[in-house]
């Protein structure tokens, strides 16, 4: 498969790709949450969203047998209400589904996004006001290159219950979406979506040859600009855009690069609302490889930085790494872990998650990897109750770990938006499992931090 089996080797991430049966893989056991630190959050039950199979047949474009669902995205609005999207493969669709305060499902049935039959959509991202839902996706439309790839926005002005027509913000042929390691390892859902404070939206993507793009809309969603390219080039490719803007309307942006073995994490900032941007630059010289960068700025315009970083021997694990800059600074500080208390348990953390609150708390996830040549199989978890400053003992999402579900994350790429905070620590996190020849779920997990 174009997006599987060539997304990234086992080598550089310690992920086994492709469409062959996992064996002899190791999960936690049912006890896992004694097995790593006691977990600060109050977790609920999880709740399943939607069900499939667990079958993926080899990769024969939009011609392929995938029956499963996945990619699941989250977020919260100022009601309470939480937006969940997925990808489901069998139907080759983005379905959503909204879940109210009380738990109840707010749609008889999960409603189609994208309305795209025949076509792959993956790896949604989305953005929700009270009474509007966003959604960007990636759809693979063979457009005439070499890769397939087009950005497609669609928006519903009645909670999620309908849908409009789809948009090609991207109109390219080089493979939009993709964020390129090498010339046979990429990673799909290399976008993201973020609104500000006056309402405009932002979405930005890269593509296989290399490009990272940005478009605006500043009519909630009725007309996009033509995308304008930030950084990237074939032989520097841009990968794994992160955005997030700020009280003043200021536009800031993470990403990494491919084709170097010790690549780092690039950030530039835009003053016009994203018209123009700053020069990146480099927020820390690593020897070794940096990637999955998510951004976030809170009330004090603080922008918040994690990150994944191996050791220079790509076949060693990758830990997850904070950074900050206050407003009134001009560089970031020094990066430093946030996930060395899980080394004792699992051998990778990557592909790390942030979100903040209303009282400036930060929570974070990322992807265990128990064994460095298989999925990842848990999701890790901290928050910071000083606005970075210190962090609290990581810990396992409660939900997440569990052997007899199998494997979690995407099986198009590990590029996720999966968290979601509302209020003084309201948490929702949604997550995919599937275990091949048996069963494959969307889930939901809600929790609350002690205080």
């Amino acid at each position: 498969m174009e997006g599987t089996m060539m997304k990234f080797s086992a080598l550089l991430f310690g992920v086994l790709t492709g469409v062959g049966l996992l064996t002899g893989f190791v999960l936690f056991s049912s006890n896992s949450s004694e097995q790593l630190a006691d977990s600060p959050v109050n977790w609920e039950d999880k709740m399943e969203i939607d069900a499939g199979d667990a079958y993926q047949s080899p990769w024969r474009m939009n011609q392929s047998e995938f029956l499963y669902v996945d990619d699941p995205t989250v977020a919260i609005n100022g009601k309470g209400v939480i937006g969940i999207a997925w990808a489901d493969q069998a139907e080759q669709e983005i379905l959503f589904q909204a879940i109210g305060p009380d738990g109840e499902a707010r749609h008889a049935k999960p409603v189609n996004a994208s309305q795209h039959p025949g076509i792959f959509s993956w790896l949604p991202r989305m953005v929700m006001t009270d009474d509007k839902v966003f959604l960007l996706w990636q759809e693979i439309v063979f457009s005439g290159g070499s890769h397939g790839g087009e950005i497609f926005f669609s928006r519903s002005a009645d909670g999620g219950a309908t849908f409009g027509e789809a948009m090609n913000l991207s109109n390219t042929e080089a493979g939009a979406g993709k964020g390129r390691l090498s010339l046979h390892r990429w990673d799909n859902g290399s976008l993201d979506l973020a609104m500000g404070p006056e309402g405009n939206l932002y979405a930005v993507w890269t593509e296989y040859e290399g490009a990272l793009f940005i478009s605006r809309s500043t009519d909630e969603g009725e007309n996009f600009s033509d995308p304008v390219q930030i950084a990237g080039s074939n032989s520097v490719p841009a990968r794994g855009p992160s955005l997030a803007v700020d009280s003043e309307g200021n536009v800031h942006i993470a990403w990494t690069i491919g084709e170097d073995d010790r690549a780092d994490i690039r950030y530039a900032e835009s003053a016009d609302q994203g018209e123009s941007f700053s020069e990146p630059q480099i927020i820390r010289e690593t020897a070794g490889h940096s990637d999955a960068p998510k951004i976030a700025v809170d009330s004090k315009d603080t922008i918040h930085l994690v990150f994944a970083d191996s050791n220079p021997d790509f076949s060693q694990r990758y830990h997850v790494f904070y950074t900050r800059k206050e407003s009134d600074k001009g560089q970031f500080d020094k990066p430093r872990e946030i996930s060395a208390d899980h080394s004792g348990q699992v051998q990778s953390m990557s592909f790390p998650e942030i979100a903040l609150d209303e009282n400036n708390f930060l929570y974070v996830i990322w992807e265990l990897y128990p064994n460095l040549h298989q999925r990842p199989t848990g999701l890790g978890f901290t928050y910071s109750a000083d606005g970075g400053a210190t962090f609290a003992t990581p810990s396992l999402v409660r939900g997440t770990g569990e052997p007899e579900l199998g494997t979690i994350g995407s099986r198009q790429g590990s590029l996720m938006r999966r968290l979601a905070v509302k209020d003084a620590g309201t948490l929702a996190i949604v997550n995919s499992t599937f275990l091949r020849g048996e069963s494959s779920h969307i889930w939901l997990i809600r929790g609350e931090v002690e205080r």
